[in-house]
């Protein structure tokens, strides 16, 4: 499992390194100063804001794990931001954010993105998740459902079950300099307030991987937000269990005599759980068309 977590992070070097937001077709330029910093739950919590209202609810961007904004959106946000206004947040001890003497988990970053919308006077938003941030997305679905639009969810899943066997204990073998050269690191180097503090985060990251919720398909059936399931063919995740995800959220039936679901499944070709965001001339069609639709159509 050591073997197979190094080369996940070689595969990410590589992914990453040879990407840029400014590689996307027709990206717009970001804004001169979109950083901010708010007080939440005992927090100085960074948060960006991108692109114009259009009078549709903000797209929330929530990273990935041992991520921020850049590593998990750089490819995407540019042009998301475009039509839309586009809210991405850092979530404790990540990127921006320094960390605090507090529990972290999938439900404190759910309640500090919750408290944060609030502060900022948005009563309902579409909410994009990578990976933990899907978990986070997911989590507030289930929590707080007057809050969510829509839902996009990549890389995520309801249960630890959907993921390969022995992932989790290979994240708990990890240590820091097994991310030396990595993007991940680099990122953190370049933007933390405590750049010496990745080994601190890589220990929560262990903390929020160890205590994951569980699920069950009522809960899960519940969800009244129509939502985009996003998976690489070669993810962490088991496409059984996605199929069973997107069954789960009424998806799975014959669209021509049913009628089809608000739901939606895309399963990206030839990318893994790393690269699955770096796909934007996959990815971006599908999100663009699915926040744009109206469930009533369907």
């Amino acid at each position: 499992m050591k073997k197979t977590v190094v080369a996940l992070l070689a595969a990410a070097s590589v992914a990453l390194v040879g990407c840029s937001s400014t590689d996307a077709p027709d990206a717009a330029a970001p804004a001169a100063d979109p950083g901010h910093y708010a007080a939440v739950n005992g927090l100085n919590m960074y948060y960006e804001v991108h692109g114009e209202d259009n009078g549709q609810p903000p797209l929330v961007l929530l990273h990935g794990g041992l991520s921020a904004t850049g590593t998990s959106f750089g490819e995407l946000l540019p042009t998301l931001a475009q039509s839309r206004k586009v809210i991405s947040v850092e979530q404790q001890a990540h990127g921006h954010t320094a960390d605090i003497d507090r529990v972290m988990s999938i439900e404190s970053m759910a309640t500090d993105t919750m408290t944060l919308l609030d502060q900022l006077g948005i009563p309902q938003a579409d909410i994009f998740g990578y990976s933990n941030g899907a978990g986070v997305a997911l989590n507030i679905a289930i929590r707080n459902p007057e809050l969510v639009h829509k839902l996009v969810l990549a890389s995520g899943s309801y249960s630890t079950a959907g993921l390969y066997p022995g992932m989790l204990e290979g994240i708990a073998q990890m240590q820091p300099e097994m991310f030396e050269g990595t993007p991940f690191l680099d990122e953190y180097r370049s933007i933390a307030p405590r750049p010496e503090d990745f080994g601190r985060l890589l220990e929560r990251t262990k903390e929020i991987d160890s205590t994951i919720p569980e699920y069950s398909p009522e809960q899960v059936r519940a969800v009244t937000a129509p939502t985009l399931l996003i998976a690489a063919d070669s993810d962490i995740i088991r496409p059984e269990h996605t199929v069973e995800f997107f069954r789960l959220l009424g998806g799975g039936r014959n669209g021509d005599i049913e009628g089809m679901p608000e739901s939606q499944l895309l399963v990206v070709p030839g990318a893994s759980h790393v690269t699955v965001v770096q796909q934007p001339a996959v990815v971006l069609p599908a999100i663009d068309s699915f926040l744009d639709a109206d469930p009533a159509a369907q």
